[in-house]
């Protein structure tokens, strides 16, 4: 079984900072692709940032500049830095992580999603 549990959301006034934090946890040999997403009420979940196994990052152009998204491979953590947050950022946050597990039948991929954490900023 493999968790990931979303910390750091919380209320921020506009033009203010906010660092969520994604730990996993559980049995996997090793965790390929992290990524941070978003959904506000009444849209769809929008990915925001990833990060590779090997440090490789990418954004979606509504955070480039804002957002900074890092990984701890030896805690099985990824982070995502938001400075400069505007009150559009207003959504749930969830980091989502694909999982690699080796087992007797071969290597097994797995997609695993956080519980979320509401980051909301007032203007």
């Amino acid at each position: 079984q493999v968790h990931l549990v979303e910390s750091g959301g919380g209320l921020v006034q506009a033009g203010g900072s906010l660092r969520l934090t994604c730990a996993a946890s559980g049995t996997f040999d090793s965790i390929n692709d992290m990524g941070w997403y978003r959904q506000a009420p009444g849209k769809q979940r929008e990915l925001l940032a990833s990060v590779s196994s090997r440090g490789s990052t990418n954004y979606a152009d509504s955070v480039k500049g804002r957002f900074t998204i890092s990984r701890d491979n030896a805690k099985n953590t990824v982070y995502l830095q938001m400075n400069s947050l505007k009150p559009d950022d207003t959504a749930v946050y969830y980091c989502n992580a694909e999982f690699r597990i080796v087992q007797a039948v071969g290597v097994i991929l797995n997609d695993y999603w956080g519980q979320g954490t509401q980051v909301t900023v007032s203007s």
